[in-house]
């Protein structure tokens, strides 16, 4: 036994400063694969805008097309920094940040593709931490949806809801397409997972002919 006072083992503080290390670094390894997967996906969702657009533009039109094209790289920008912007205080209003991304993910992912957002985000307060790590993962689901739901873009519509119920933040993102037959699978899946460990968060998915909905359960302060 320790006599009282004494100094701590010195190789378990280096075992569990080497842990805290370790942790830390595979923290930061799945912020990068999951920046990597989303700016694979949202490329390809503003090439096959342009695309669209330049088919579609007689030569007087072009210039029309290029304007569009510049408010989407702008809109682009805006998401990414709301995404990775590290100088945020230690708390943040979780009404004013995620209005202000579902602004961006309108704007930037949804509108070029023809698909109504609506956004009901309730007011409080998390650790800027969370906030980021969350909306990461709405905007995985969201471009995912936006990509893969909607052959007919008919009346697409994506919901996205953040509220607060009994000591935990429900966040939920839904959509009216075609139903996926695996809401939560493949390399978005996984990597979304791994988020949601890293905030102590759940998440269950479920679909039909309704639509596909995600829904991401996450403690009041993780």
């Amino acid at each position: 036994m320790s006599a009282l006072g004494s100094m701590p083992d010195g190789s378990a503080v280096r075992s569990q400063f080497v842990g805290s290390l370790d942790d830390q670094s595979r923290d930061w390894e799945l912020v990068l694969r999951e920046s990597h997967h989303r700016m694979k996906n949202t490329l390809t969702l503003l090439g096959a805008s342009v695309r669209r657009d330049f088919t579609r533009a007689g030569t007087k039109d072009v210039s029309l097309a290029v304007d569009r094209f510049e408010r989407r790289l702008v809109a682009f920008g805006r998401l990414y920094q709301l995404l990775s912007d590290n100088d945020e205080p230690s708390m943040v209003s979780v009404e004013a940040f995620f209005e202000n991304l579902c602004g961006a993910i309108s704007e930037a992912v949804l509108e070029p593709a023809g698909i109504r957002c609506e956004a009901a985000i309730e007011s409080g307060t998390l650790p800027a931490s969370q906030c980021h790590r969350l909306a990461l993962m709405l905007t995985e689901l969201v471009t995912n949806a936006a990509k893969h739901a909607f052959p007919n873009k008919n009346g697409a519509l994506i919901r996205i809801d953040v509220a607060r119920r009994d000591g935990v933040w429900v966040c939920t993102v839904a959509d009216n397409g075609i139903g996926a037959t695996a809401p939560l699978q493949g390399t978005g899946s996984r990597i979304l997972e791994g988020l949601a460990r890293s905030i102590d968060a759940r998440l269950h998915g479920e679909a039909g002919q309704g639509g596909t909905r995600v829904t991401i359960v996450m403690p009041s302060a993780a």
